[in-house]
């Protein structure tokens, strides 16, 4: 694996660096060789936060973590990709996407407990609005997202809440 590691508002030491190639170090037995993994830590305050981004053939596995300590936040997102790994197994190999991944971890068998299931379908109707209006009606419903039709550009849009408070808007690439 290529480690690319990068810091913000941060200075990367060669001990955090040798925490996190030993750590994302274990996910080589997934991995092709030639699998590329950016990270990326940073400091906010008392948040010490890594992100890992593994890019594959046609999809991405990424994590992100939070804690007060950098080390905790390397052990935290490794654990969470290595359990995305065994979850979405199934469905990267169904999808002809395996490429970047070893045989070994192809060919042994998993059970498939986690299967996604759509339990319920919803339909509503869907009023133009402005993105600032559309957050005071999540805010209203108690929803972390709200599907809207910008009132502006006439197409479906989706604003959400992200940490800290603050709102993010999905807009559709034309």
């Amino acid at each position: 694996m290529r480690f690319t590691i990068s810091g913000k508002n941060l200075e990367v030491t060669d001990s955090m660096r040798k925490a996190v190639t030993d750590k994302l170090g274990k996910l080589e037995r997934y991995f092709a060789p030639d699998t590329k993994v950016i990270v990326t830590m940073s400091v906010e305050k008392d948040r010490q936060k890594i992100e890992v981004t593994i890019p594959l053939k046609g999809n991405v596995i990424r994590s992100e973590q939070v804690s007060n300590d950098m080390y905790v936040s390397i052990d935290l997102v490794e654990e969470v990709i290595e359990r995305q790994l065994r979850k979405y197994k199934q469905k990267l190999v169904d999808r002809h996407q395996d490429g970047s991944f070893k045989r070994e971890f192809l060919d042994y068998e998993t059970e498939d407990t986690d299967e996604i299931q759509i339990v319920r379908t919803k339909q509503f109707d869907i009023k133009p609005m402005y993105p600032e209006d559309a957050c005071v009606q999540m805010e209203l419903l108690g929803h972390s997202f709200y599907v809207f039709r910008n009132a502006e550009s006439d197409q479906v849009n989706v604003v959400y809440k992200r940490k800290g408070g603050t709102y993010g808007l999905i807009e559709p690439e034309i």
